[in-house]
């Protein structure tokens, strides 16, 4: 059993019948009153995402996961057919769990989230940065580069995001997958 003492970023707990993962949480003490322990929530089994506070000391039920490492094969009218990297087995994953599916590329690496007491997956995590070619970019401007701006670039995966003017097509560039934002050029 654990306690408000145990919460932590990404804990998933189990509330109210449904799954949520820990996106912030806190502490709020005063003078006279009893500490209370708030979260902010993201649901990984509904797309809801809510604040709840405990009392400081209240037991929440963690579910127990397991991050497995998969590869990205292809996409079809079912959703996202990844293999595990350990037994080759295959599994379909919804778009639904999954942040940044625009991101994904044939043969990436990605972990997948699973449950262990029903062997379900509950999400998919993307490396911390991905590099992707841009395929298609406007030139940018002579002398445009004081003002910081940006302009859109099509990747090869055909996710369209926001780069810095002398970023040109042809090039390798850092995508941060958390965000989806550009991060640098990589160097060939």
């Amino acid at each position: 059993m654990a306690t408000t003492a145990d919460m932590r970023n990404g804990l998933i707990i189990k509330l109210d019948g449904s799954l949520y993962s820990v996106v912030e949480f806190g502490q709020n003490k005063t003078a006279r009153a009893a500490a209370k322990v708030w979260a902010k929530l993201k649901g990984v089994d509904n797309n809801r995402s809510i604040e709840h506070t405990w009392n400081s000391g209240d037991n929440i039920f963690p579910i127990r996961v397991e991050k497995r490492a998969y590869q990205y094969l292809y996409k079809d009218d079912t959703g996202f057919n990844l293999m595990d990297n350990n037994s080759f087995e295959q599994i379909v994953v919804g778009e639904n769990l999954i942040e940044h599916p625009e991101l994904f590329k044939d043969g990436q690496e990605c972990f997948v989230i699973i449950n262990t007491e029903t062997e379900s997956p509950m999400g998919v995590e993307l490396p911390p940065s991905i590099n992707l070619k841009v395929t298609y970019s406007e030139p940018g401007v002579k002398g445009d580069t004081a003002t910081r701006a940006m302009k859109a670039a099509t990747l090869e995966t055909g996710a369209v995001i926001q780069v810095p003017l002398f970023v040109n097509e042809g090039e390798i560039i850092k995508i941060d997958s958390k965000t989806g934002n550009y991060v640098e050029r990589v160097k060939a």
